[in-house]
């Protein structure tokens, strides 16, 4: 008997893809209403599975909320309303409890959607699954690229992947692991601005690149351009980390992977670093530093298989 351990999440995902006419294999699901589109997405969080050890009570409700917001920004939505379903201990601090629900409501208030409903129960440690919902008349698509499209992300990654290995509080890397934020303003402005397609980096850039790809298309990534600095470079090594399996395979970045064309680029109004391009060698490879090219390997944190 095949247990899911041998598949992964993904691998189920595919197979509740197969079996129902009505979802769409993207970051959400997409409700046509009315002149516009219903955004709607859930994301479940299990305090030994997604929550570090130092993680505050406050940032668990917050990062609640960033995982969901992160997938109508990937979309380019305009955010409607967040439903917050939470099971606790019964022996939880009614101080601890408190201090969830105000980094949930801290991080609508910052992504300017509004706690609409939801729902309680009993469990032996905290989980927390959040439903956000928006609004978008043309949504960005994993799979809309074109050939020549450049590839680009939102800012630098890789930060909490080395943060989630440091003791060290109060830096930029346990910040970005502890405190991430969703790129939705940024959603917003690529949809405008032309991006041909878009999804956020919560699995590893690899298992992005992949989950985009499309039959005939291929990337070639430049290690050079996505920016790893010396000091990243020497506590990964100093860690016994090799730094490019961090940056690829680890994820938990909340930073927008997108495509759009060379022209449409140069009018971005907001940060970003071109990492690669749209190519029809259909594989994922990626040009290091040394000048080599080796493929990158399809591989990123997966439920059900990933420790």
């Amino acid at each position: 008997m095949t247990k899911i351990s041998g598949i992964g999440e993904k691998e189920l995902v595919r197979y509740i893809i197969a079996n129902s006419k009505e979802i769409i294999p993207d970051d959400t699901a997409i409700i046509s209403l009315n002149d516009s589109n219903l955004i709607s997405t859930c994301d479940m969080l299990i305090q030994s599975r997604h929550f570090p050890e130092n993680m505050s009570y406050f940032d668990m409700g917050f990062k609640a909320v960033t995982v969901n917001v992160s997938d109508l920004a990937a979309m380019g939505s305009k955010p409607l309303g967040f439903l917050l379903s939470i099971a606790l201990p019964k022996d939880l601090e009614l101080d601890s409890f408190k201090e969830i629900i105000n980094g949930v409501l801290k991080a609508c208030d910052i992504y300017s959607i509004p706690l609409i409903g939801g729902d309680t129960n009993e469990a032996s440690e905290i989980i927390i699954s959040g439903t956000a919902l928006g609004l978008c008349d043309k949504p960005l698509m994993k799979n809309s690229y074109k050939k020549d499209d450049l590839i680009a992300i939102t800012g630098d990654i890789g930060l909490a992947a080395l943060g989630f290995n440091l003791d060290i509080e109060d830096n930029i890397y346990t910040k970005k692991a502890l405190k991430p934020r969703a790129r939705i303003k940024e959603g917003e402005i690529l949809k405008k601005y032309g991006a041909t397609s878009a999804t956020d980096i919560t699995d590893g850039l690899a298992s992005e690149l992949y989950e985009i790809k499309q039959d005939g298309f291929g990337f070639m990534i430049h290690e050079d351009l996505i920016g790893i600095s010396d000091e990243y470079k020497k506590i990964a090594s100093n860690l016994n980390l090799n730094y490019l399996d961090l940056i690829l395979h680890v994820g938990e970045d909340f930073e927008l992977l997108f495509t759009i064309s060379r022209e449409n680029i140069e009018k971005l109004p907001i940060d970003y670093k071109v990492i690669g391009v749209v190519n029809d060698s259909d594989v994922i490879e990626i040009t290091l530093e040394n000048g080599l090219i080796e493929k990158i390997e399809n591989k990123g944190y997966e439920h059900y298989v990933s420790e």
